[in-house]
């Protein structure tokens, strides 16, 4: 019983400690957006479990001589830990470069790169020992490893002041291409999520087989701001080009229903 009884003092004292540094945390981090110290309270965590269940098996004969066997014996077994888990352990390592050098932080907008292909496009959530987790635009969460994170291309919308986002439109040969430009122009300027002004203008920015493209930049002060401000205006150029009759031109099939039934009829 005393040995039962000391066990649960002990296991009770590391998860005391382990709530005291979350409260602690929870202090230093209230109202700000720190993945960095999320990712050092789970070392902390780790470590105060290691050294409770060192501490305690030194409180019992029977582990007392095993565990200080493998405190001597350490260096070879964290040898033998390195090679067996290596990903883990760079998972890890670059956990605590991502903390220190803090290319994102929780709450940020951030879009993930590797190879040329997105991984991961959304907001921080959290960062552990293993991985980072990024909650995407489509609900779902993207659990990405830290050493992943580490060696690919982080888009941080965050550390930029405003958002440019490219608008394109098609317009027929034979519409008033200036007056389309200015239209387009006059919407992007008088809507009211964008910082848009005269000097941003509007340019034709080539050919193709349905009209000629106009281009634009819209630009605001964050991205959620852009995707709103895009989707108003695209629907409000629609509507002014309908009521100016300019064209925005698109794929049509016409099937010669009678030509068909004349060359049925011969065959």
């Amino acid at each position: 019983m005393n040995h039962l009884l000391k066990i649960a003092i002990f296991i009770a004292g590391g998860m005391l400690i382990n709530q005291l540094i979350n409260m602690v945390f929870r202090f230093v981090t209230k109202g700000k957006r720190v993945a960095h110290l999320r990712f050092f309270r789970s070392v902390i965590h780790v470590t105060v479990y290691v050294i409770t269940i060192y501490i305690l098996a030194q409180q019992f004969d029977m582990t007392k001589d095993l565990s200080t066997a493998l405190l001597q014996s350490g260096s070879l077994i964290i040898a033998i830990a390195t090679f067996a888990a290596q990903q883990a352990l760079s998972n890890v390592i670059s956990g605590f470069s991502l903390s220190v050098s803090k290319p994102y932080n929780v709450d940020d907008k951030i879009k993930v790169v590797q190879g040329g292909s997105v991984i991961a496009e959304g907001i921080v959530k959290d960062i552990t020992l293993r991985h980072t987790i990024i909650s995407q635009f489509n609900g779902e969460s993207c659990i990405v490893p830290n050493s992943v994170m580490d060696c690919a291309v982080i888009t941080n919308t965050n550390f930029t002041e405003n958002i440019g986002n490219f608008l394109e439109v098609t317009i027929a040969y034979d519409a008033d291409i200036e007056e389309a430009m200015d239209i387009m122009q006059k919407i992007c300027i008088e809507n009211g999520l964008t910082l848009n002004t005269a000097a941003n203008k509007v340019f034709a920015k080539g050919y193709s087989a349905d009209g000629i493209i106009l281009k634009t930049t819209v630009w605001t002060k964050n991205l959620d701001d852009s995707f709103q401000a895009c989707s108003d205006i695209r629907v409000a150029i629609v509507r002014e080009f309908q009521k100016k009759g300019i064209e925005i031109p698109y794929q049509t099939i016409t099937l010669d229903y009678k030509k068909e039934a004349s060359e049925g009829s011969v065959s």
